[in-house]
């Protein structure tokens, strides 16, 4: 580094403007163990007065494109809501750790979120498993965590400062039997799911109870682990098995997989899935995947003006089309404004207490009420995949409160 004897008084003072300047702007670098942060749009408010909110993501790592989509949509929500002033006369931090999609690394990054960066509120998990990593962390701290889109159950049930924007497995279990059942008319079923993956196995026992309870018939359960990419042996026993779809309530890495090899051995019947298989690299099956089908939280056919206005904008700053993780992104980032807005103060309790009280907020992915157990009652849509291009088929509604 060079000497400050070195530098003089006009030069210091420059740069001196510079670095104040690339402060409101700037990234947050350095998370723990190779991981990264980018900081939010900045405003004329300097780094002290601003408002940190906390985001923990997979950035990197095997479902990378599930922490990108998410960030890039509360990014797009932090740089309108600064736009427009902020909140309450503050301008919003956004600081963003890549946890690489592991649980102990989920670990670190949130306490350092929450020890060291001092922030407000948090948003994160996508996948349920880190989400219940990084929920007792932020329970204990008393600071409000809003999961964008972990749908296991256990997630909320951590405290009373967690909170969710999406669905519940239970109801996406039941969306996935139900127009198995009544849109295609199946009633015979594989399932083949990750057991060491609390979503997936979660989802896999959903889908099992409501499909049967509907009349319909599970022949054969088939089970995989973390990392596995070879599913011939699962898959040939399905096979045997005579159903007539495979319910794989797994992430996109492993249905892709999963698909070529269905087709290698002639298995060609649907593939019926939840959310987690939401992500551009559903292409890479090729037509491994066409006529499968998949429950998720919108669809870019909606008319809505929130979601058309989404969609242009994202498109424009992201140069892409805003996937479902995107969106409800967004919409947790929005709410969460909504009730920074609304509370007394941004101390922990009064700000949870003030998501709680969420009813009918307009989001990109739906009407967002936040109900007893600080989850999301909204409708679910199903969605058809042709050349690796998701599109909308049914809408599903939520159950009646």
């Amino acid at each position: 580094m060079m000497a400050l004897g070195r530098i003089g008084r006009a030069a210091l003072a420059g740069l001196l403007l510079a670095i104040g300047a690339a402060g409101l702007i700037g990234c947050e670098k350095g998370a723990p163990s190779g991981g990264g942060g980018s900081g939010g749009a900045g405003g004329s408010a300097g780094n002290d007065e601003s408002i940190k909110v906390g985001h923990y993501a997979s950035i990197t790592g095997s479902e990378a494109t599930f922490g990108q989509s998410t960030d890039n949509g509360i990014k797009l929500a932090v740089e309108e809501r600064n736009a427009a002033g902020g909140v309450k006369g503050r301008q919003i931090k956004l600081i963003t750790y890549d946890n690489q999609g592991k649980q102990q690394e989920t670990t670190t990054v949130v306490t350092r979120l929450v020890q060291q960066d001092k922030v407000v509120a948090l948003l994160g998990e996508v996948a349920s498993s880190r989400s219940m990593a990084g929920g007792p962390i932020a329970q204990k701290a008393g600071v409000p965590m809003i999961t964008p889109s972990s749908t296991n159950p256990d997630v909320t049930a951590i405290g009373d400062m967690i909170f969710r924007v999406c669905f519940i497995d239970p109801f996406q279990g039941y969306v996935g039997a139900k127009f198995a059942k009544d849109n295609l008319g199946k009633t015979r079923a594989a399932t083949l799911y990750n057991r060491a993956q609390a979503y997936s196995d979660g989802l896999n026992n959903n889908f099992i109870e409501s499909f049967q309870e509907m009349g319909g018939t599970v022949v054969t359960q088939q089970a995989y682990g973390d990392g596995d990419n070879d599913f011939s042996a699962q898959l040939a026993a399905i096979k045997e098995a005579n159903v007539e779809f495979i319910y794989v309530p797994g992430y996109y890495t492993e249905v892709v997989n999963i698909a070529k090899q269905a087709r290698k051995l002639g298995l060609n019947i649907p593939l019926i899935g939840g959310d987690g298989w939401d992500s551009e690299e559903l292409k890479n099956a090729g037509d491994a995947l066409d006529g499968c089908y998949f429950s998720n939280h919108y669809a870019k056919e909606d008319t809505r003006p929130e979601v058309q206005e989404f969609i242009k904008k994202y498109t424009a700053k992201f140069d892409s089309e805003p996937d479902g993780l995107a969106a409800l992104g967004y919409d947790a980032a929005r709410l969460l404004f909504d009730a920074m807005d609304k509370a007394p103060s941004l101390d922990g309790q009064a700000l949870a207490a003030q998501i709680a009280k969420t009813k009918g907020f307009a989001g990109v992915t739906g009407r967002i009420t936040i109900d007893a157990d600080r989850n999301a009652n909204k409708d679910a849509v199903v969605l058809e995949i042709t050349n690796g291009v998701p599109k909308y088929v049914a809408t599903v509604p939520a159950p009646t409160e």
